[in-house]
């Protein structure tokens, strides 16, 4: 057996058992048993997805990791975010009962630190499906340690050489740096680091408007922060339709996030012991203090140290590395998949596309990346989902498109369950009943898209989906009622 290399400790003693799951401090490399089929490097959702596919088909695989296993998805991003967001869910809903039940309902007090616990055990929990110990049963031989290429065909780990068929590079992606003066002195953290708060934060200000930076916005909030969101757009959530984005920035507002839009943070200084963040609005400056600052503007692809220009395989620093529409690189004999190519930085998308290039790369098949229909979703509060095409790509593309759109408030379970804020728009090219794309703002729209993304990828229109019987009440009724009033329409023109 080959040593691995240096274990990684624990930041707390309620990380160990996460760490056998995800970096076990006593692991040993195994030995290559070269040449392998596939090497995979990265074991984020890409990674992982890619090695459990390529174990079925039959494939001698091996894995590398430099880190833990799971990627950002699991350990700082999708899985303690949206754990953490449902705790604040249930909190908000706790302070609200007393629309429910009664006056004089007493507010709970919070333990921030049950709510930080059990986002951990619940991470814990998720992490033992693709554990070291699952992967070394299944057959994948696992190498713990910084990768890097030294030739079209082979790698290096250490001292360790690995030679291959196909590679899959799935190294992912990492948080954008801070380039605001002053502000790495004053200290700030990342979606890499904020779930691993301690303390609920009396004050915190979250630079940049896109997703994760709305729902730690809302979440930290309903949990008694006073929170600041500075986003130097017009609007947060620039990928998605202007109303969606103000629904939501209504419900923010009223859970007490305080947004500034249009507002460019040009430098951070400490002020008594309180950090300063100096903004700029229309030539306005302005000071927001701050006990914890949040940076939250993007990721930028993990390309380096790789050894890529050895391998023959292009990159571009912020783009990540080329593909062409078979998640192929410029050796052909090498694949990447997920946030390291991929523009549409979602777990889904990442798995997907990894799959994919396993099929692409050794079973023969030739699917594309570019026939994928991907929604995806940000979990505030309401949620916000997309698929397919908006309205205005539709334009843009001179594509014929129709609306079709149900306000949720005349849905009859969202106006039972107190949550009719929102809305259900189906976009629809003239002339037919196809489906182009649709959103969804709703409680639960995270759920509700998948039922359009079914019909979509099965090629199903708007007739059909009026004739889908749905239980009664659900919110998921508003795609319904979209369809019939599609068929309406359609009967009369």
């Amino acid at each position: 057996m080959t040593e691995g290399p240096t274990p990684l400790p624990p930041k707390s003693h309620s990380e160990n058992k996460l760490l056998d799951y995800v970096r076990p401090v006593d692991w040993h490399n195994p030995e290559p048993r070269n040449p392998y089929d596939l090497v995979i490097v990265g074991a984020g959702p890409a990674g992982l997805a890619a090695a459990d596919l390529a174990i079925r088909l039959g494939l001698r695989v091996a894995l590398i990791e430099r880190n833990r296993l799971g990627g950002n998805s699991l350990n700082a991003g999708t899985v303690p975010s949206k754990a953490i967001i449902h705790a604040a869910h249930a909190y908000a809903a706790k302070r609200q009962a007393e629309e429910f039940y009664a006056s004089g309902f007493t507010e709970p007090g919070l333990n921030f630190g049950a709510v930080m616990a059990r986002m951990a055990r619940l991470r814990t929990r998720i992490a033992e499906y693709h554990s070291a110990g699952r992967l070394q049963t299944l057959g994948v031989d696992l190498f713990f340690g910084d990768a890097r290429f030294s030739g079209p065909s082979d790698i290096l780990i250490g001292g360790t050489r690995l030679h291959f068929r196909k590679a899959l590079v799935a190294t992912g992606a990492r948080p954008k740096p801070s380039n605001i003066s002053g502000l790495d002195q004053v200290g700030y953290h990342t979606s890499e680091s904020i779930f691993e708060l301690e303390e609920l934060p009396k004050r915190l200000v979250v630079i940049g408007g896109g997703p994760l930076g709305c729902e730690v916005a809302q979440a930290y909030c309903r949990l008694g922060a006073h929170v600041t969101i500075v986003q130097n757009d017009p609007k947060f959530l620039p990928r998605e339709e202007r109303d969606a984005a103000e629904t939501l920035s209504r419900s923010m507002a009223r859970d007490g996030v305080v947004i500034r839009l249009n507002t460019t943070v040009v430098g951070a200084r400490l002020q008594g012991g309180t950090k300063c963040l100096d903004t700029l609005n229309n030539e306005v400056k302005d000071c927001i203090e701050a006990d914890v600052v949040l940076l939250s503007i993007g990721r930028v692809p993990n390309t380096e140290a790789l050894g890529l220009d050895i391998a023959g395989i292009e990159c571009d620093g912020a783009q990540g590395i080329t593909v062409d529409d078979f998640l192929c690189t410029t050796n052909e004999n090498v694949y990447a998949a997920g946030d390291v190519c991929a523009s549409d930085k979602f777990t889904n998308v990442a798995r997907s596309c990894a799959r994919m290039a396993v099929q692409n790369a050794l079973a023969g098949k030739e699917k594309r990346q570019s026939q994928l229909t991907i929604p995806w979703c940000t979990y505030c509060d309401p949620e916000i989902a997309h698929i397919g095409l908006h309205a205005w790509e539709a334009k843009k593309k001179s594509i014929p498109a129709k609306s079709f759109t149900v306000m949720m408030h005349d849905v009859d379970r969202a106006i039972l369950d107190g949550q009719d804020s929102g809305y259900v728009k189906i976009h629809v090219k003239e002339g037919t009943d196809t489906i182009l794309g649709a959103t969804i703002v709703a409680s639960r729209a995270s759920e509700m898209i998948n039922e359009i993304s079914v019909a979509m990828s099965a090629g199903l229109g708007m007739r059909e989906l009026s004739r889908v019987l749905h239980t009664y009440p659900a919110q998921s009724e508003a795609i319904r009622m979209a369809a019939l009033a599609y068929c309406r329409e359609a009967a009369f023109s």
